[in-house]
């Protein structure tokens, strides 16, 4: 059996390489699957997450202007396909590009999107304009036709399944591969966060948050662990609210469960989300949970009060008020995170995987 990945990269830190390095291992170790990756413009750095090395790696360099670049991504992606000859090919690619792949290849290959984002997702602030808001409409309409040409798409939850209109869909959440933390302590006086220094991961949205936190507790910590970028230029946000001595920022880190178990709870402010991969390992790690619930990811792992609080989106007098009451409360907190983790053992990796074997199985006619 071959398959193959359509993904913009697999080198980077963010929660679909995670997850795609996740399933391919499991897929190649346990169901012996042949499994290609083709990328673009990926650069010879290692991976930051570990990849089996029996998966082939495949890297697509486009050139040229906007159309003589699709024009020889598409030329060069016919002659891959050609080569490999796969049986299933899944897409991961949330730009415009992956969601034209049905028009550009025209093949009897089965064709898989997978959804790991809402469709309402933004990577950049946009001007709140009548035209802006007309293409963003224009958008979203597009994405949503271009789903319904894919032979079947995958989404992270039913949360999820609401905003597409397809025939064909599976609901199939992240799998989670870190194991469960019984031995609970949550004293160290560190709040957590693992995100790439983005608009839809809102963390300009946190640091404000934070500051009105550490006007009653200055002895407290705010971690983030996650790309800088030109994007988002949090470092002046972070002077210009005098938060330099609380806020501390960290690149990426492979040993990211030892972060997690050092603090006492995790928070998100993120726009929009997936299936945060990032809940499910703070999860796993016996941590408390305090997001907002933007569209579509943290209100399927988040049961207010139980392991965590919801907090209604751009809330910020609420997000406080929840944060507060466990920075100030140890025993909810070890309360919550001990639900937390309990919670997130329904998405134990081997049951997860079975479905995603059943996808491949029901579209190959295995």
């Amino acid at each position: 059996m071959k398959i193959i990945y359509l993904t913009p990269t697999t080198n980077d830190a963010g929660g679909v390489a995670r997850v795609l390095s996740i399933k391919s291992n499991y897929l190649i170790e346990k169901y012996k699957y042949e499994v290609h990756f083709i990328t673009q413009n990926q650069n010879d750095s290692l991976s930051f997450f570990e990849f089996n090395s029996n998966a082939v790696h495949h890297n697509i360099v486009r050139k040229g202007g906007k159309l003589g670049n699709f024009l020889n991504y598409n030329k060069q992606l016919q002659i891959l396909l050609k080569s490999i000859q796969p049986d299933l090919i899944f897409i991961c690619d949330f730009g415009y590009k992956g969601f034209l792949i049905p028009f550009m290849i025209r093949t009897k290959i089965p064709l898989i999107f997978e959804v790991h984002g809402s469709i309402y997702n933004e990577s950049q602030r946009l001007a709140n304009t009548f035209l802006i808001k007309i293409g963003q409409q224009l958008k979203y309409k597009l994405r949503k036709f271009c789903a319904t040409k894919f032979d079947a798409i995958v989404v992270l939850s039913n949360e999820s399944l609401k905003e597409w209109n397809v025939k064909k869909s599976y609901v199939i959440p992240n799998p989670n591969w870190f194991e469960s933390n019984d031995n609970l302590i949550l004293k160290n006086k560190k709040v957590i966060a693992v995100a790439r220094h983005s608009f839809e991961k809102g963390l300009d949205r946190l640091l404000k948050i934070w500051q009105k936190i550490i006007n009653k507790h200055p002895d407290w910590h705010l971690e983030i662990y996650g790309n800088v970028s030109t994007e988002v230029n949090l470092a002046t946000l972070v002077n210009e609210l005098n938060l330099t001595k609380t806020v501390h920022f960290f690149e990426p880190v492979s040993d990211i469960k030892n972060r997690y178990l050092d603090a006492s709870i995790y928070v998100m402010t993120s726009r929009s989300e997936g299936f945060p991969m990032v809940l499910i390992e703070a999860m796993s790690a016996g941590l408390p949970i305090v997001a907002y619930d933007c569209p579509v990811g943290p209100r399927v792992l988040i049961v207010n009060s139980e392991n965590g609080f919801l907090i209604e989106d751009g809330n910020e007098l609420e997000f406080i008020s929840k944060l507060e009451i466990l920075i100030v409360d140890q025993n909810l907190r070890l309360q919550m995170g001990k639900n937390a983790s309990e919670s997130v053992k329904k998405y134990d990796i081997d049951a997860v995987m079975k479905l995603w074997n059943g996808v491949i199985e029901q579209n190959t006619n295995r």
